[in-house]
């Protein structure tokens, strides 16, 4: 019965659209919801992020619970679901709408055990962590609570059996080519933005990447031109660059940036935008946070992987505060139509993360 309600409330939040930057409507459904359940301190903060207070028994300092509430998909996506044996296909029902629904089955869990914890529990939905949200949401909660908590989790839909303590370091760029353009016969030899902003991504693919740090590079999205028989006088990219390490970063950073600089010359210009700066971080694997994270997991028959991803986790760890990055089941698909999650594992995902909370709360 629990585990049909939680579903059902997944799925309810699934079904409200919310790309990133326009959470309003799911905003405003959850925070309904966290009314409905008799919280305290509901209340929507200036970036949008909902959150709500669990009482506790104590005046320690508390714990903060956190799931992204925006998704990959545009507003006009259909997002049906369907169930087949085992699993439910929905496209941003793992990533993330069954971790809000999280929060939620936490709550009634710790209430159901009649469990008071030793310090307060604060339920955040914020706002975003994907594509250029640029973990707004998050930097928020942070700068709000900071170190003044016993640290952060941070709930995924699809993540069981991983512990999160390492932050993937992101840069974002767009980078535009200018030119005067013209006509493709009368004026041609005059620089195109195309072609100079081709020559441009050969040249950053071409650059040697460490394998130790993992660091990666990618150009994600190409636009420009105004037809097939014009010089394009513009054209635009977006460059995505990331090493588990600040330093390798930093050091990809500046090599990008001098074949910037070396691109521009007589008729051809080149701007550069930063669009996303996710830092790099981690908690070490004997942090108490960790290892509790790693034993509740054990608790449940699942055989823990430490791992590193890009996450709301990301801004915690940056700025030295503990925190980990828990799932709720397992599944596959994340940020296709084909999305889905895994049945049989969620009611020991969310049992772990009630004993996690107990453990941490403490």
């Amino acid at each position: 019965m629990f585990i049909e309600s939680l579903l059902d409330l997944a799925l309810q939040i699934q079904q409200i659209p919310a790309p990133t930057f326009d959470e309003a409507r799911r905003a405003d459904f959850v925070r309904a919801r966290l009314v409905a359940e008799g919280l305290s301190d509901v209340q929507v903060d200036s970036t949008g992020n909902v959150l709500a207070r669990l009482p506790g028994k104590g005046t320690s300092l508390p714990l903060v619970v956190t799931a992204h509430l925006d998704t990959v998909f545009p507003p006009e996506m259909d997002l049906a679901s369907r169930r087949e044996a085992g699993k439910i296909i929905a496209p941003g029902l793992g990533d993330n709408a069954l971790g809000v629904a999280a929060l939620f089955g936490i709550s009634w869990q710790l209430r159901e055990r009649k469990a008071t914890l030793p310090c307060d529990l604060w339920f955040v939905a914020n706002v975003g962590e994907e594509g250029l949200g640029d973990l707004r949401g998050m930097r928020a909660v942070v700068d709000r609570f900071g170190g003044k908590v016993k640290g952060y989790l941070v709930v995924e839909g699809l993540a069981f059996g991983h512990v999160y303590n390492r932050g993937t370091g992101v840069r974002r760029f767009r980078i535009t080519v200018h030119s005067s353009g013209g006509h493709s016969w009368t004026d041609f030899g005059k620089p195109s933005a195309i072609h100079e902003l081709a020559a441009l991504v050969t040249r950053i693919t071409a650059l040697e990447l460490p394998e130790e740090p993992r660091t990666t590079l990618n150009v994600g999205r190409v636009s420009g031109g105004t037809s097939i028989n014009t010089i394009a006088p513009e054209a635009w990219m977006e460059l995505d660059l990331r090493s588990e390490d600040e330093a390798a970063l930093r050091d990809l950073v500046k090599r990008v940036e001098e074949l910037i600089s070396a691109a521009n010359q007589p008729g051809v210009s080149l701007e550069t935008t930063m669009i996303g700066n996710r830092p790099a971080g981690r908690i070490l694997p004997d942090h108490p946070f960790i290892r509790s994270a790693m034993s509740c997991l054990r608790e449940q028959g699942v055989d823990p992987s430490l791992t590193i991803g890009s996450t709301d986790a990301n801004v915690p760890f940056s700025r030295g505060y503990p925190a980990v990055v828990l799932g709720v089941t397992t599944g596959g698909g994340a940020h296709t139509v084909n999305e889905f999650i895994d049945l049989p594992p969620i009611e020991k995902g969310i049992a772990q993360l009630v004993e996690f909370i107990i453990h941490a709360s403490k």
